[in-house]
């Protein structure tokens, strides 16, 4: 259903899952010289789902139509100033039109309160830039039914890092973004020695915190909310076989990809468990001679991708032909140890990731050597620079000395990627490098229409031994879950696999809920000891929820909540009760009855009421809005408050997380002045209706209350090992500059009774 390509009328191209091998054999074989003899082999390596390239390319590859069949991207290096900055946003959203997830660094951005040279502003920090990403990534569908997924990272000597540790400690914000601190050498050197760290910007130090301060800060966070996650940057940079022509500092919104400016980011999977021959036996193995086969086809395939794929913008065109770089992986590690009766994070199963990444990694190369001899290697290679990569340099001297011969093709090669959904659509897989999460689960789909259907969906390799041995049959010590891992037997897996993988790895390490925030903190430690290029963990907890729980029927069966696929691993409490993630695709029903408020509001310059009526219904056992309706005598404001109360309405009935309305409305300022409402400065009439609305959402239940989030923070940071941060502590009263009608900065304060801007000089009294 998600990737069978169907017209918009509903004619239907692939009737069957061999229609979408041929349609994507046939599109990625249209480079070669002899195209049908390449079809026939692409085709042979999708047969059976043994190699599973990226959603995007399954979805898109030979449909005609325009989208990207590159996963995600990194963005652009974004300017510290407004016209690039918005800039920037557009490039975003056209990339995430065409169905690009993308990463940004926003440690370019100058620190909240820094001057702004030329106006006489502070300047509004990073933060509230992320924010307006956010909105924007909210409103845009991705290609297909595939919603937008964004990286923020952020270098942990800005001056803002502490704020954004904690940003999304706020329910309902930065939600479509995964956040990461780019945790460099120096720093790690910091923490261990309990040196203080300094936080600057351009040059300048803005204050001098302790190291392990700053670290316990990272990790009470990830602790209680799952994220940020850790990037370990200057390792990444060491290590990468492009260091002497770029420079990286995000990765995609899942972490596999590290990428420079304008990167893309390409992916394909190698399926280990429909490669591995006399499952459960004594004699269970992988193949390795089909895997040697394989292996050459898929990156052949993949490198074909670079010159067939659309691209959103001319500047990732540019850089993916320059440098060619693919992603090939693996899924299916989980089945596959437990097929070949080795319990996952056992030295067993470590000797076995090993020897397997390191074939496919061998195979690879040799198979982008002898494509560069036949059609060049990519533009920007240099032999000398190339040769003298740290990672180029662990690989085998006869590989070394073929790449200094004839060069090579693609200048990375080896990733691993989470594979969600490419897991599921492989006959349920495990994913990625991941363990087995449940052997049976319910999973509540998403359908095109809105409404939600629940499949059972069961584990490969637990299906299999339930088939050849029965279902009476007590699974061996080997079958091993999530829930029964330590932190380090993920550790262990991820390091061993990360030794062959010249990218990097997304993986999730589980931890018990009952971890202690000590014990929690050294799983960090050791992912950083064992060589690890960044750390992302996952604990279940009262504000995070858990991803998948045990049913109370069954110790085999969980229930899952549809996600999107690369948001990020957990979400706080308050936000999924606010409402779950609905496609925008078909209205709620509305009941013939519903409750509602109607609010009056008298503004200065209007000689009549604004009447605003908010409706509401119940979803989920929460009462949410559902419509609004506008009114007033004066036939001034008719035309704009029919549209806004048409717009508002049907941003509403189509569910999920609606507050940006609110915040997207008090921002709108009057440039001919605001008004004094209820007490206090309200820039326009519309941002007092999203005033009115806030309230109703506050009185419903719908929206916390002012200050209840900061004393649920408080209490959380006090579980968690640690108290309130030292900046929520220090808040003390100051005065909070509105927009200026005349220049536009937020510097209009209330001075004696007097509006008065301190970047112009405008005032207003009365």
């Amino acid at each position: 259903m998600k990737y069978r390509f169907k017209e918009p009328d509903g004619t239907v191209h692939d009737k069957t899952i061999e229609d979408t091998w041929r349609r994507i054999a046939a599109a990625l074989s249209a480079p070669e010289q002899n195209p049908d003899v390449w079809q026939d082999r692409f085709y042979k390596a999708l047969e059976d789902f043994k190699f599973l390239p990226a959603g995007r390319i399954i979805a898109g590859a030979g449909t005609a139509r325009q989208v990207t069949l590159f996963n995600c991207f990194v963005m652009g290096t974004v300017p510290d100033d407004m016209a690039g900055i918005f800039d920037h946003l557009k490039e975003a959203a056209l990339t995430l039109q065409q169905g690009g997830g993308i990463g940004y660094d926003f440690s370019t951005l100058r620190p909240k309160g820094a001057l702004v040279r030329g106006v006489g502003a502070d300047a509004s920090g990073p933060l509230s830039f992320m924010d307006v990403w956010d909105s924007m990534c909210r409103t845009i569908m991705s290609a297909g039914s595939r919603r937008g997924a964004m990286m923020a990272t952020m270098r942990c000597d800005h001056p803002d890092i502490e704020a954004f540790i904690e940003a999304k400690r706020e329910p309902g914000r930065l939600r479509m973004f995964n956040l990461s601190v780019l945790v460099t050498d120096p720093f790690m050197e910091a923490v261990e020695q309990g040196a203080p760290w300094d936080l600057k910007f351009d040059g300048q130090n803005y204050r001098t915190v302790p190291a392990r301060d700053l670290w316990d800060k990272i990790m009470q966070a990830t602790y209680a909310y799952a994220e940020p996650g850790v990037i370990f940057i200057d390792r990444i940079n060491e290590q990468n076989n492009l260091a002497y022509c770029e420079d990286i500092s995000a990765t995609n919104p899942c972490g596999e990809q590290p990428l420079p400016p304008y990167g893309a980011c390409l992916l394909g999977s190698i399926n280990l468990a429909r490669l591995v021959r006399e499952p459960f036996s004594e004699a269970a193995h992988l193949d390795l001679d089909e895997l040697a086969n394989l292996v050459p086809v898929a990156v052949r395939m993949m490198d074909n991708v670079v010159d067939v794929s659309n691209f959103p913008l001319e500047s990732q065109a540019r850089e993916a032909r320059a440098k060619r770089r693919i992603g090939l992986g693996i899924t299916g590690l989980g089945d596959a140890l437990i097929m070949c009766r080795a319990r996952y994070g056992s030295a067993e199963a470590v000797a076995l990731a090993k020897e397997w990444s390191a074939a496919i990694e061998r195979h690879a190369y040799l198979a982008s050597i002898e494509i560069a001899a036949e059609k060049g290697s990519f533009p920007l290679f240099d032999a000398e620079k190339f040769a003298a990569g740290r990672h180029i340099k662990t690989l085998d001297s006869d590989v070394q000395q073929a790449i200094a011969e004839h060069g090579i093709r693609n200048a990375l090669l080896t990733s691993i990627a989470p594979t969600g959904t490419i897991s599921i659509f492989a006959d349920n897989v495990t994913s990625g490098i991941e363990p087995v999460f449940a052997y049976s689960y319910t999973r509540n789909v998403l359908m095109p229409d809105g409404t939600r259907e629940a499949e059972e969906v069961s584990d490969y390799a637990w299906r299999l031994h339930r088939t050849i041995f029965g279902e009476m049959t007590s699974l061996p010590d080997y079958f091993v879950d999530a829930e029964a891992l330590s932190p380090h037997d993920h550790l262990v897996m991820q390091a061993a696999v990360q030794e062959h993988i010249d990218s990097s790895i997304s993986k999730t390490i589980n931890c018990p809920e009952a971890l202690d925030f000590d014990a929690f903190k050294e799983v960090y430690q050791e992912a950083y000891a064992l060589g690890c290029k960044g750390c992302t963990t996952y604990r279940p907890n009262e504000i995070t929820g858990a991803v998948l729980e045990k049913s109370e029927s069954s110790e085999n069966v969980a229930s899952q909540a549809e996600l999107p696929l690369d948001a990020p691993p957990a979400k706080p409490k308050d936000d999924l009760d606010s409402g779950g993630v609905v496609y925008m695709t078909q209205p709620l029903n509305r009941p013939e009855e519903l409750p509602g408020q109607t609010y009056k509001i008298k503004w200065a310059e209007s000689e009549h009421a604004i009447y605003i009526t908010i409706n509401d219904i119940i979803q989920d056992g929460r009462r949410r809005p559902f419509e609004v309706f506008i009114n007033s005598k004066n036939m001034e404001h008719y035309a704009w408050t029919v549209a806004l109360t048409r717009m508002i309405s049907a941003v509403f009935r189509r569910g999920g997380d609606v507050s940006f309305v609110v915040e997207e409305l008090k921002a709108v300022f009057d440039p001919r002045g605001g008004q004094w409402f209820e007490g206090k400065y309200v820039p326009s009439l519309l941002a007092a209706i999203g005033g009115v609305i806030e309230r109703h959402m506050i009185d419903i239940g719908f929206l916390p209350r002012p200050g209840e989030a900061e004393t649920a923070q408080a209490a959380l940071a006090a579980e968690g090992g640690g108290g309130a941060s030292a900046s929520n502590e220090a808040k003390t009263r100051r005065i909070v500059p509105h927009q200026c009608p005349k220049c536009g900065e937020a510097a209009m304060i209330r001075q004696e009774g007097c509006d008065l801007c301190t970047s112009c000089g405008h005032s207003k009294c009365g």
